[in-house]
């Protein structure tokens, strides 16, 4: 048994009933909604976010299981609804395998239950009775769509450089972590000093996960969601790449970053730069941020005394960190 194994296995009642809440809380008196969402939810993926509330709520300890189900709930509803957006955006027909609601419906309807997604998680958010809540679950889109539209200019402006990335990662991807330490804080009454270490450690996390993300782009897997290449096709320039540009101004590299300024780029073309970042030490360099900013992040939890067991959430850094898909 691996130890994300072990951390599900402990967790087994509380998923049990986040998942029988976030079902309740989607069933609706439309057919069609409920055909729709309920072959949405027979598909359940890693729930590494609810997780990381539940972990946080458990480390800080919150006494009330119905609103740390509600936090991890609404936190995993607003997730889900990231993803059907995504998939409509990227004109996706499988996430990990799996038809997704546009290729299986439409975009339309893929839109709409994106948004009933969105406006559960608001309203379960609600029954926590915190504003503080309420207020990060309302903020998070913004900043989802901020590291997306992030993205997009910088893809568009070719603009390239490690502190940009950082910067849309921590939009797009860390923001999620955030919230959710930040919920399960809230649930457990968490002074200022823990909340502040918890998102800090959040901020880490979140990093380390979209880092692991693109590396994946480079290689070559059946058991991913997208294809080799993607962000490249997408115009999305990552970690590997990013450091492989910014190297000795050989001839070659002058030459990479000449090709990656043309904009719309042919499959031989990413195959090359791919090949690139791989030669050029890219890989290397990302894998070795990874476990930077995990001594980072153990680091920022130690901070919290020897009183609490903060293994839990270690051990999850260390599989989104060590894992293959």
């Amino acid at each position: 048994m691996t130890d994300i194994q072990s951390i599900r296995t402990s967790l087994a009642p509380q998923l049990e009933r986040l998942n029988q809440l976030i079902a309740d809380k989607l069933r609706s008196p439309n057919p069609l909604i409920n055909e729709v969402i309920g072959r949405y939810l027979s598909h359940k993926g890693k729930q590494l976010r609810p997780m990381m509330v539940i972990l946080s709520a458990n480390l800080l300890g919150a006494s009330d299981p119905e609103r740390v189900m509600a936090s991890a709930a609404s936190i995993e509803m607003l997730h889900n609804a990231s993803l059907i957006h995504d998939d409509v955006i990227d004109q996706s027909a499988t996430r990990h395998g799996i038809s997704t609601i546009n290729a299986m419906w439409d975009n339309h309807i893929a839109v709409l239950v994106g948004d009933y997604f969105v406006s559960s998680a608001l309203q379960l958010v609600i029954s926590t009775g915190d504003l503080r809540a309420v207020e990060t679950i309302a903020s998070l889109g913004r900043l989802l769509s901020t590291g997306e539209m992030d993205q997009i200019n910088n893809a568009t402006n070719h603009t390239i450089s490690e502190e940009a990335y950082y910067e849309i990662i921590s939009h797009k991807t860390a923001s999620l972590f955030v919230a959710c330490v930040e919920m399960g804080a809230y649930a457990a009454e968490a002074d200022e000093r823990r909340l502040d270490v918890m998102r800090r450690f959040a901020m880490k996390f979140g990093q380390c996960f979209q880092i692991k993300d693109d590396i994946f782009d480079y290689f070559k897997s059946d058991s991913l969601g997208k294809p080799t290449g993607n962000d490249l096709r997408e115009g999305k320039v990552t970690l590997p790449l990013l450091h492989a540009l910014s190297g000795e101004a050989t001839m070659e590299c002058l030459e990479m970053n000449a090709l990656l300024m043309r904009g719309s780029l042919n499959d031989d073309e990413i195959a090359t730069l791919i090949e690139y970042a791989i030669k050029a030490g890219g890989i290397d360099y990302a894998n070795a941020t990874l476990h930077r900013l995990r001594d980072e992040a153990a680091a920022i939890l130690a901070e919290l005394g020897p009183d609490l067991d903060t293994t839990p959430l270690l051990t999850l850094l260390d599989y989104i960190i060590d894992r293959d898909n």
